[in-house]
């Protein structure tokens, strides 16, 4: 039998699903290597803003703030690496989260100095990977843990996976944009009405929330609503409903011509009607969020999945529904925001059960691993 490689014991971990063990150090070494890797990362996206950050994010973010949550999470995970270590627990994968630490000290650590540097550069989103997954795993594990609508561990079946999706989506970030914002501006310029936009720039902040919000799940709606209907498009659009197990990774799962097309298509109307900054910005946040939390394993208040409540909103009770094989689900539930969008077109799920029992797509023929399913369109015979 061949030796395993260091590096392969320290992430062996990683290679497996199920409940992690109390009581072996897999849960502290677990945070801690997590941590380890996202400061490393941090450290050289201080060194390196130009190539590794996102340009509108670090309009926005507190470099302060982001040196000091470094710094915490430094102490915690060389901390938990340490006490690991010193009681002989899991040394391979907490000896690498602190050999991971010491490099990340030794390169500066969160004192790194950050000086002036170009926005226009080719970059990946190493900043938005960082605060995503940071964020994602506070609040929505959390929620998963505190109100789940089946019990599942964090390391569910497939998780490597969607985990997988969720890093090359991110770190792609950069390329993403450019490639929507030279499509819409190069399809969607002539749809442009300047009474229009006047119109719009005039309505009251809230009022122009809800209409980007309508706007943007009515294109969403029916670009979706393609994807089930036409075959071509559901060869793509088969990778992201084929989540066997539904949590906050479930969302990720795309494949790169669904990521860039649906968000040409939603944006596209967005650019074309005008909305102000703020709105925007509004709008990224709560879609970020929605899409998301809509794909978590959270059991809401009973309120949520009774009238008006039901016809009104999308939560993870209505779009769950979406992702189930069973046959009263199959293309149905379609809307992102306003569940009241299927109901007004006759999509929406008839059952009284509140959640389906079964995920996936009808027949199971997805394959498993990030690159099969990218490949998947292009070979799938069926």
């Amino acid at each position: 039998m061949q030796p395993i490689a260091p590096l392969q014991k320290s992430t062996a971990i990683f290679h497996q699903d199920g409940a992690l063990s109390r009581g072996y150090g897999k849960l502290s070494g677990v945070i801690a290597f997590v941590l380890a890797s996202l400061c490393f990362l941090g450290v050289l996206a201080f060194h390196y803003p130009e190539y590794l950050t996102t340009p509108e994010l670090r309009k926005n973010y507190s470099v302060d703030v982001l040196r000091l949550v470094m710094l915490w999470a430094m102490i915690i995970s060389g901390g938990l690496a340490l006490a690991n270590l010193l009681r002989r627990r899991n040394r391979w994968l907490n000896g690498t989260a602190f050999v991971l630490i010491a490099l990340t000290v030794a390169l500066g650590g969160h004192q790194v100095p950050v000086g002036d540097f170009p926005d226009h550069t080719p970059y990946i989103g190493l900043d938005w990977f960082i605060l995503d997954l940071l964020g994602s795993t506070l609040i929505f594990v959390a929620f998963e843990k505190l109100r789940p609508i089946y019990p599942q561990p964090v390391f569910r079946p497939g998780w490597q996976t969607d985990f997988t999706h969720f890093v090359v989506n991110h770190f792609l970030v950069g390329l993403v944009l450019l490639i929507v914002n030279f499509l819409i501006h190069r399809f969607f310029g002539w749809a442009k009405v300047d009474a229009l936009q006047r119109l719009i720039a005039d309505l009251p902040f809230f009022a122009e929330l809800f209409l980007i919000l309508l706007a943007a799940d009515i294109v969403q709606y029916w670009t979706h609503r393609a994807y089930h209907e036409v075959p071509f498009l559901w060869r793509f659009h088969a990778i992201h409903r084929s989540a066997e197990y539904m949590d906050w990774m479930a969302g990720s799962r795309l494949h790169m011509f669904e990521l860039v097309f649906t968000r040409v298509s939603v944006l596209g109307i967005i650019y074309a009607l005008g909305f102000s900054k703020s709105v925007m910005d509004a709008y990224i946040i709560i879609v970020g969020f929605q899409a998301v939390f809509n794909h978590a394993n959270v059991r809401l208040p009973i309120i949520f999945g009774r009238a008006p409540l039901k016809y009104l909103l999308v939560t993870p009770d209505f779009h769950h529904w979406h992702h189930s094989s069973e046959q009263v689900a199959l293309d149905r539930n379609y809307a992102a925001h306003f569940a009241f969008i299927d109901y007004l077109f006759g999509t929406a799920v008839k059952s009284d059960q509140r959640f389906p029992d079964k995920y996936g797509v009808l027949g199971d023929y997805m394959p498993d691993g990030f690159l099969q399913q990218q490949t998947f369109p292009f070979t799938w015979k069926g």
